[in-house]
């Protein structure tokens, strides 16, 4: 479904070349102080222009069209839609039948009986992540006063110098081909106690979020996987006082499926953008031949760099929710 959470519930809708796309937040408490501006600096960071992103350029204008009086929250459903402007719904009309390699066209048209709409991606694009980031705006507002985001990509196209990211993006550009990365997040001054174990624990909620990002292949907490090469005596986080505060943080900041007042650390890995300038074999559905493909349109060279704030905002709404029951 296209609804998510427990008390604070965010339905979206939308294709990447329909009219519109939006998001309706429930459970949003009443008397936040929100204004359309209060959205820009993240739509921003997601904005494309710099290098490796689609030349693709929406205005990302947001528009609050209920839940809001006088600048304050009214405690009522919260709904934000955006229009899409800048669409070249032509340059996919080979995808609707003959299936681009890695995308949701032939899952969606399975599903679906071939009644998806295929523009784009349509609601399987990356275009809806917008709603995310607007959605984590507003639950950015919801959390304490000391909670910090501190997000970035730590790793792109198997480089984890950032210092030579710009030269991977032009690599890869230069062979008509693309690059994943990975996105870390760190989130300081979250308070103990969230988290509902066994199904929601905070780990569960947040990975459910971030694992329906388009992209997303990949979500750990801590040492992640490189704990599983650890000893349990390099592993363990020392207790050193009432707080809960560790010597160490390899788990990331959540215990027992409860955040235990750490620094939280996830990070998500982001698989290379599938739309690629090669030509490629793939299956063609109105012939029933697997035949070249070269995909038209205008795509990402690396989906992490735009996809950094869509992760700080998944795990905001985790966290919002979270805050809500406890």
């Amino acid at each position: 479904m296209n609804t998510f959470g427990h008390l604070f519930r965010l339905s979206i809708w939308g294709e990447s070349h329909g009219a519109q796309i939006g998001v309706t937040l429930d459970g949003v408490p009443p008397g936040l102080p929100l204004a359309e501006s209060d959205f820009e600096a993240d739509l921003a960071r997601r904005r494309a222009g710099a290098a490796g992103t689609t030349p693709r350029r929406e205005r990302d204008l947001p528009r609050i069209v209920s839940g809001l009086y006088r600048g304050r929250t009214t405690g009522a459903p919260l709904t934000v839609t955006f229009s899409n402007d800048d669409t070249r719904s032509e340059d996919y009309a080979a995808a609707a039948l003959h299936f681009r390699p890695s995308h949701a066209d032939a899952t969606a048209f399975r599903k679906f009986g071939g009644f998806n709409d295929p523009r784009g991606g349509g609601h399987f694009s990356g275009r809806l992540t917008l709603t995310l980031v607007a959605a984590g705006v507003v639950a950015k507002k919801m959390l304490p006063d000391t909670v910090r985001f501190e997000t970035r990509p730590i790793e792109i196209g198997g480089c984890t110098d950032p210092a030579h990211f710009d030269e991977v993006l032009q690599r890869a550009a230069a062979d008509r081909d693309s690059v994943g990365g990975i996105v870390e997040c760190r989130v300081q001054g979250i308070p103990a106690g969230l988290g509902e174990p066994f199904f929601d624990s905070a780990e569960s909620v947040i990975a459910h979020l971030l694992f329906a990002v388009p992209a997303v292949k990949g979500v750990e907490f801590g040492s992640g996987f490189a704990g599983a090469r650890l000893r349990g005596s390099q592993h363990n986080d020392p207790i050193l006082d009432a707080a809960g505060r560790t010597a160490t943080n390899h788990a990331g900041g959540i215990v027992g499926g409860i955040t235990n007042g750490n620094e939280l650390i996830v990070r998500a890995a982001l698989k290379p953008t599938p739309s690629i300038g090669r030509e490629q074999l793939t299956y063609n559905h109105e012939t029933d031949r697997t035949e070249p493909l070269t995909i038209r349109g205008r795509h990402d060279v690396c989906i992490a760099l735009r996809a950094t704030v869509v992760v700080e905002a998944a795990v905001a709404i985790a966290l919002a929710d979270l805050t809500r029951r406890r």
